[in-house]
């Protein structure tokens, strides 16, 4: 595939062995229409919102894709279900759960989505592993860069490079 929009999605699991979960989700997106261009580290994250719930862990990958925003959408959601993946308390636990921060420059708000997404720039877990790939691209609403945006985020949750130990080290 060549061309297509240029898209970052971020990526997230706090169940079951979580490094395979996002791996596996990594390796699906190419069949989704989706081609990975580059991926960030995983960061291990403090809970958000809802805090009753294991640790995550999160990354966000620079992709590629000809789909369109709710095809894309679709494909993402296909992903999920095909782990089993139950959305069962609003922002609560969950094997995958993959979301869609830019989709080019472009600006979408319908019943079914919003991009870019409405609440990355409150989201640590999410604007560190982007700002590895892409401290300098710019939120085409608030205008704001990803830098920026971490140095002006109110959300104070842990996030930190993960670092591998016991039965979560998997070989590349």
């Amino acid at each position: 595939m060549l061309g297509g929009k240029l898209i970052y999605l971020s990526l997230g699991s706090n169940l079951g062995d979580r490094a395979a979960n996002l791996e596996r989700a990594i390796t699906a997106l190419p069949g989704a229409g989706v081609r990975v261009l580059r991926r960030s580290s995983l960061y291990e994250t403090e809970p958000v919102d809802f805090l009753a719930q294991p640790w995550f862990l999160n990354c966000v990958v620079e992709a590629e894709t000809l789909l369109m925003p709710r095809q894309l959408l679709h494909a993402l959601q296909g992903i999920e279900r095909g782990f089993g993946s139950r959305k069962l308390v609003a922002r609560g636990p969950r094997v995958i759960d993959l979301d869609i921060l830019f989709y080019g420059a472009s600006v979408i708000r319908t019943e079914e989505m919003e991009i870019p997404h409405p609440r990355m720039a409150q989201r640590r877990f999410v604007l560190v592993p982007l700002a590895e790939l892409a401290p300098g691209l710019r939120h085409p609403v608030l205008g704001a860069t990803i830098a920026e945006m971490i140095a002006a985020a109110q959300d104070k949750s842990t996030v930190r490079l993960w670092q591998p130990q016991g039965s979560d080290v998997h070989s590349k």
